[in-house]
C-alpha cells in the first residue's frame, strides 16, 4: 500500500506536499500513540506523571545522565517509551531521507542536520561555558534550521534523479489525465440528412 511507502520505506522521493501530509498524519498518529500508551500504563496500575514521544529522545541513549536508575522501578513504562521512541524516529527519518532524495541528496545529510543538533542539544548543559563554544552552538542552530527549511519549503530537482522520478511531474500528470474527461468533439460528428443511418449527431464508430 502507498502509506507504507511514505510512511516506513527509505527508497524513492517525495515531494514537499507529501512531506507536510505525512508530519500531519505522523502527528496525529502520536496523539493516538500517546493516549494509547497512558491507557496501556494506566490499565498496568502504573503511576504516570507524564509521558510524551520526541524522536530527540534517541540522543538520551548516548548520555547516562539522562536516565535515572529510579526508571528502573517502572521498566514496563520505559520499555514502552523506548518502542514507541523507536517507531516515532524510523517514520521520522524514512520521510526526511525520501525528500533529501527529492533535493537530490543522500541520507547522509542527516548527520549535518539531525545527528550533529540534536547531539549538542542533548549535551549542551554538560560543555564548557566558554566563548569558543559559542560558534559551535550557532552552527549548531544554522544547520538545524537549514535542514528544515531544505525538507519542507525548497523544491526538489526537476526532472528524474539517482533517486528516481520526479513526485511533482507525476501528480502534474495524473492531474492531467484526469481534467481531459470526454471530448465530446473527437467522439462525435455530424451526419447529413441524407445519409444513413438518418442525419443528427452520432458517435463516431470505434470512439
Amino acid at each position: 500500500m502507498r502509506w507504507t511507502w511514505y510512511l516506513f520505506r527509505f527508497d524513492g522521493r517525495m515531494g514537499r506536499a507529501g512531506f507536510w501530509c505525512s508530519l500531519i498524519f505522523v502527528l496525529c498518529g502520536m496523539i493516538l500513540l500517546v493516549l494509547l500508551c497512558l491507557g496501556v500504563m494506566s490499565a498496568l496500575g502504573s503511576e504516570v506523571k507524564s509521558f510524551n514521544l520526541n524522536a530527540d529522545d534517541v540522543f538520551k541513549i548516548v548520555d547516562p545522565a539522562a536516565y535515572r536508575w529510579s526508571l528502573l522501578d517502572n521498566l514496563p513504562v520505559l520499555l514502552l517509551k523506548l518502542a514507541a521512541t523507536a517507531l516515532t524516529l524510523w517514520i521520522d527519518l524514512a520521510i526526511m531521507v525520501k525528500r533529501l532524495h527529492d533535493r537530490d541528496k543522500s541520507a547522509w545529510w542527516l548527520l549535518a542536520y539531525f545527528v550533529l543538533p540534536g547531539l549538542f542539544k542533548q549535551f549542551a548543559d554538560t560543555l564548557p561555558d566558554t566563548y569558543w563554544m559559542l560558534p559551535i552552538a550557532l552552527a549548531s542552530m544554522v544547520l538545524s534550521i537549514w535542514g528544515f527549511i531544505e525538507t519542507g519549503f525548497l523544491r526538489g530537482t526537476k526532472g528524474p534523479n539517482r533517486f528516481g522520478p520526479d513526485p511533482a511531474a507525476e501528480v502534474a500528470s495524473a492531474s492531467s489525465r484526469a481534467g481531459q474527461g470526454w471530448d465530446q468533439g473527437r467522439e462525435t460528428e455530424i451526419v447529413p440528412p441524407s445519409a444513413s443511418p438518418p442525419g443528427g449527431m452520432h458517435v463516431k464508430r470505434g470512439g
